[in-house]
């Protein structure tokens, strides 16, 4: 629920709403069953159910760390994650940031905080709980980036004058669906399915539904 891009709001009924929810529900039309969408607040919520039962299919972001215990379609959509930086700041490339003495505030367990673990080398993570302790972090001062997702980022940054998103990504998040290792056979059908949701034009058509053009892009197929 915490990814603004794939859960934009809810349905009359109050249930989730958004391109993710939508993939969801084209997933069980497709299999002739019904959905119950089980919210989780962040992605690391999500990933610790995989082995309790709570859920068939997983809408996540797909990252090494969660493929221990996730088998993972190829993504159907992309985002891009960069950096906030206060006024004044120094830093002005994504380059900039990896270096000694640069203290990096993120949501420790989102996709694109288990890539910053896995390559930044000499900067420091600074890991928060979720995206908003990650940003109430940062604003309280020793702090020199904030790593999250562009869009969220560029609705941020209106807020604090002088701050600067960075051009660029220092990755692109990769929205997947997952179901557990040992769920084999149904690992195959959602491969199939999220590469025909791709090609034939159905993550696109969901991205325009939801407003979120320009912000989620279409994953290329591989």
């Amino acid at each position: 629920m915490g990814n603004i891009l794939l859960v934009t709001g809810r349905t009359p009924n109050g249930e989730p709403d958004g391109v993710a929810p939508d993939m969801a529900r084209a997933i069980a039309e497709r299999l002739g069953v019904p959905v119950r969408l089980v919210p989780f607040n962040t992605p690391g919520e999500l990933g610790d159910a995989v082995d309790l039962d709570e859920w068939d299919i997983g809408l996540i972001g797909a990252e090494p760390q969660r493929a221990e215990k996730i088998e993972f379609t190829p993504a159907y959509a992309e985002i891009e994650a960069t950096y906030l930086v206060p006024a004044g700041s120094p830093v002005q490339t994504i380059a900039d940031v990896d270096h000694p003495g640069i203290r990096i505030s993120v949501y420790g367990r989102s996709a694109y905080g288990l890539w910053l673990e896995r390559n930044i080398q000499l900067a420091t993570l600074v890991r928060a709980e979720s995206t908003e302790a990650a940003l109430i972090q940062f604003l309280a001062g020793g702090i020199d980036v904030l790593a999250g997702l562009r869009a969220a980022l560029v609705d941020e940054v209106q807020k604090l004058p002088g701050a600067r998103v960075i051009d660029g990504q220092f990755a692109t998040v990769q929205q997947a669906v997952g179901t557990a290792k040992k769920n084999r056979a149904g690992a195959s059908f959602l491969r199939s399915f999220v590469q025909e949701a791709v090609a034939s034009g159905l993550v696109t058509n969901l991205i325009a539904r939801h407003g979120v053009d320009g912000r989620l892009s279409v994953a290329k197929l591989i």
